[in-house]
């Protein structure tokens, strides 16, 4: 394994490492105004969701590594503590990106990129209209983490209204993912696409007291066709099938054929039923294998 001093390579090297390791990150597309009321629009991917109450949301202006300089959105929110924060999506990554070009202050980056303004209700910067979700945010806090080219610079947002485009809505009133169609950045020139494929669900263990991957019986649990995501769906179970749900899956068409073939078809099997989410399937071919 690679193993690494920060303090024995460059802040460049460290800084490709960092950005390439931890990802994907969401993108905050920050809209801005300087005190004499001139725009900024640039992207940040140092960014998340730090709470719901109060609803905040941070990012940071990082300062250049190459000179130690700062931009212009840091700037502005200092001298105007507001901010609107854009989800940008696939249908807008190429004008987001070209929104990212350092251009000297005063040049507006949404004419620049093509976006169009829209008026926001509660802060002075405008949003951009074509963003699936816009956030207006009062600046809470701007904490500095250093003075040296590299040093981030938190800025700390309280949400005090917000825009969610309708045609991205389920019928519950949830944003849904796949319409969402979000993007996030990657390291280097790398970007992912939250579509397709790339979206899975993963239970959640709020509801339930799993009985843990220490309470699978060594022979499952050492298997070799089992995968670490299988012993963690199986972990997440609340408690084993008993014995007449594990007889009565016997008599299921195919199973004891399965069975037949010995304890590596049972687990290959077991394998691909928690492929498909069937957990409580898994555990009763498992649990008849053991016998």
């Amino acid at each position: 394994m690679l193993t690494i001093d920060p303090k024995e390579i460059s802040l460049i090297q460290m800084q490709h490492y960092l950005q390439s390791a931890v990802t994907p990150r969401p993108i905050a597309f920050a809209s801005t105004v300087d005190k004499e009321g001139r725009i900024n629009l640039s992207p940040f991917s140092f960014f998340n969701v730090f709470g719901t109450n109060p609803p905040l949301l941070v990012f940071s202006p990082s300062r250049r590594v190459r000179d130690n300089t700062t931009k212009h959105t840091l700037e502005n929110v200092l001298e105007v503590q507001q901010v609107v924060i854009n989800i940008v999506n696939y249908a807008m990554v190429q004008q987001a990106s070209l929104a990212s070009t350092e251009y000297a202050k005063g040049v507006n980056e949404f004419i620049k990129a093509g976006f169009t303004e829209a008026p926001s209700v509660k802060v002075a910067p405008p949003r951009v209209a074509e963003a699936p979700v816009a956030m207006e945010c009062q600046v809470v806090q701007v904490v500095p983490t250093g003075h040296e080219g590299g040093a981030g610079n938190l800025v700390l947002c309280e949400v005090i209204y917000m825009h969610i485009r309708e045609d991205i809505v389920d019928a519950d009133g949830r944003i849904d993912p796949f319409k969402l169609d979000a993007v996030a950045r990657l390291g280097g020139d790398w970007y992912c696409r939250v579509q397709g494929d790339s979206i899975f669900k993963v239970p959640k263990p709020v509801d339930r007291l799993g009985i843990g991957v220490d309470a699978i019986p060594p022979v499952i649990r050492y298997s070799h066709f089992l995968t670490g995501n299988d012993l963690g769906l199986l972990g997440n179970i609340e408690k084993l099938p008993d014995a007449a749900e594990c007889q009565q899956y016997r008599l299921r068409a195919g199973i004891h054929q399965v069975l037949q073939k010995g304890t590596a078809a049972a687990h290959q099997h077991a394998h691909l039923l928690l492929t498909h989410g069937k957990v409580q399937e898994a555990w009763m071919m498992l649990l008849l294998a053991i016998g």
